[in-house]
């Protein structure tokens, strides 16, 4: 047996383990992904991220969900992505260029006293095309799937979202509705699921149940899903505080259409895993 370094870290709560691949090789990240999620008999976790070398940014990100899947982006993992980067002296870029699977992201740090308290990512703009996100539907603003009696507004934000406003949140809704939307035959590639309360124009409560991970306490993609839907709905601001179970993210849907998310990264602890 061999043992990697860790890093435990967390977005509100949506916790991810940390891999520096500036210094190790892991050489079958979904399997490892997979086994050091397991909150019993692993380090515990949403999922695994890899820090990469990159020839196209400063660093480069690969996150893999607790079932084993890739994923193309994470909104939490990467504001810690870029804490991990910059406090390990990977990356002192400030603005910092992330390479992701959907594409290079632009993250501005709020350092003090070399530690980084706060990243504000551009999430850059918003996919609708049924097609891009994907959705087998040519209305994905106003899909509506029997089996759970629920209007859906789909959007992309690097990865699939299925967005639908409630009344009011609850476990019958997110528990039991979530897998179904999931891995409903409309989504080829699965797909998150949102559910909304409207607190007012400026504030909004949300659950997800993330493909492959299951309900966590936040999704930064999903954050911003959410406000995208909410102002095509004419629900909620362009501006506006996503209340996730882990937290609060601000969120903002600029006029040049692309969305910013800002939120807090968290290290927990340190570690090494034996593989």
């Amino acid at each position: 047996m061999s043992k990697i370094q860790f890093t435990k870290m967390h977005g509100l709560g949506n916790d991810y383990v940390y891999v520096d691949c500036f210094k190790q090789e892991i050489t079958q990240p979904e399997a490892l992904a997979i086994k050091i999620s397991d909150r019993h008999f692993g380090v515990g976790s949403d999922g695994l991220i890899l820090v990469c070398p990159s020839t196209v940014a400063d660093v480069r990100m690969r996150m893999f969900n607790a079932d084993g899947s890739e994923g193309m982006m994470c909104g939490n993992g990467i504001r810690c992505v870029a804490k991990f980067s910059y406090e390990r002296g990977l990356s002192l870029q400030n603005p910092m260029r992330v390479e992701t699977a959907s594409g290079i992201k632009i993250l501005a740090l709020t350092i003090k006293d070399s530690i980084v308290t706060e990243v504000k990512v551009d999430m850059g703009e918003p996919k609708l095309d049924a097609g891009l996100i994907p959705v087998l539907s040519n209305t994905p603003q106003a899909l509506s799937i029997a089996e759970v009696d629920l209007e859906f507004c789909c959007v992309s934000m690097g990865n699939p979202h299925a967005i639908t406003f409630v009344p009011e949140l609850s476990d019958a809704l997110v528990l039991a509705k979530g897998p179904i939307v999931e891995k409903h035959k409309l989504f080829p590639k699965r797909i998150n699921v949102g559910f909304i309360q409207v607190v007012d124009k400026q504030n909004i409560k949300m659950r997800v149940f993330e493909r492959g991970s299951g309900e966590t306490l936040a999704c930064g993609t999903g954050a911003c899903a959410s406000v995208v839907a909410g102002v095509l709905k004419n629900k909620i601001d362009r501006t506006c505080a996503v209340e996730l179970l882990g937290g609060t993210l601000q969120i903002e849907w600029a006029e040049n259409n692309h969305v910013f998310m800002t939120g807090p990264a968290t290290e927990v602890f340190r570690g090494e895993f034996m593989i």
